[in-house]
């Protein structure tokens, strides 16, 4: 049974429409929800400075990005580049897509690198980890890689983000090997990927009502549990004011760092499903039912 930390109407940060399904949080940042993921904009749309997408979607969701991006920032603006969070289908399924329309360079950690550059599949979804049809039905989801190895250039080693002055980026593996988070110190803004996430991920209700609830990183995709929650800890720990993440609405406040914190100091009871948990038993090259796993 998943535990619930439920978060309030007055925990949601404040967003703004600004057309073509973006919803601006602060100044320079705005998100789009493509179904069931979000996708950020980072960059002041009313000046020529550059601009940046972080995570692409889902496959299906190119056009919709060209056509919000073109709305916020113009028709002859690109993106300086695109980041990821990380390479999970539902976040680089138009990756390839958006890097040919655009001809920007791809960052991302280098241990995303063989998912992002065509070598190797993610691990196997687990459906065991309960929750709802999502987990389920997630043997099916895409985990073969993506290919923009032209394009793909690693994330500095000084935790500097290319084109977003004053962020720093932060590994926070568990739900994949290279999974980044970006935050900026000076409003303690946190763009966690999937981190955490403000929705559950495991059932079709709460992804499709979007209820506002503090979660680890969804269940089904998350091989690596002890470096989940180390990742956790250490978001905790920043004490953010404002946090976007890749599934659910965006938060705020004191609540919403109370949450947090309860997430991480519960993190076994509250976030890992019972049993064996899934980095006991990891998928292994020619591992029966594995075979794609290269």
């Amino acid at each position: 049974m998943t535990v619930q930390l439920p978060l309030e109407k007055s925990d949601l940060a404040p967003t703004a429409e600004t057309g073509s399904g973006i919803s601006a949080i602060l100044p320079d940042l705005a998100f789009r929800r493509m179904s069931i993921v979000n996708v950020i904009f980072y960059g002041e749309p009313a000046t020529d400075a550059g601009w940046v997408l972080i995570d692409t979607g889902l496959s299906t969701s190119r056009q919709a990005i060209i056509e919000a991006a073109e709305r916020r920032f113009g028709r002859t603006r690109p993106p300086s580049a695109i980041l990821m969070t990380h390479g999970h289908f539902d976040h680089a399924g138009s990756l390839e897509a958006l890097a040919q329309h655009w001809d920007v360079p791809v960052y991302a950690h280098r241990m995303e690198f063989p998912y992002l550059n065509g070598q190797a599949s993610y691990p196997p979804a687990d459906p065991l980890v309960g929750g709802g049809a999502m987990a389920l039905l997630s043997p099916l989801y895409p985990r073969s890689p993506v290919d923009v190895g032209q394009w793909l250039q690693p994330l500095p080693q000084d935790g500097s983000v290319p084109f977003m002055p004053g962020w720093t980026w932060l590994h926070t593996p568990g739900h994949a090997p290279g999974h980044v988070s970006f935050w900026r110190a000076a409003d303690r803004c946190l763009i966690a990927g999937d981190a955490i996430v403000t929705t559950g991920q495991e059932s079709i209700y709460e992804v499709m009502t979007q209820r506002p609830e503090m979660h680890g990183p969804p269940r089904y995709l998350t091989p690596d549990w002890d470096a989940a929650q180390r990742s956790v800890l250490e978001l905790a720990a920043l004490e953010p004011e404002v946090i976007i993440t890749g599934h659910g609405p965006p938060v705020r406040g004191a609540n919403m760092r109370a949450r947090l914190h309860q997430l991480a100091d519960n993190f076994r009871e509250i976030a890992v499903p019972a049993g064996r948990p899934y980095a006991l038993d990891p998928a292994k090259p020619g591992k029966r039912g594995n075979d794609t796993y290269r």
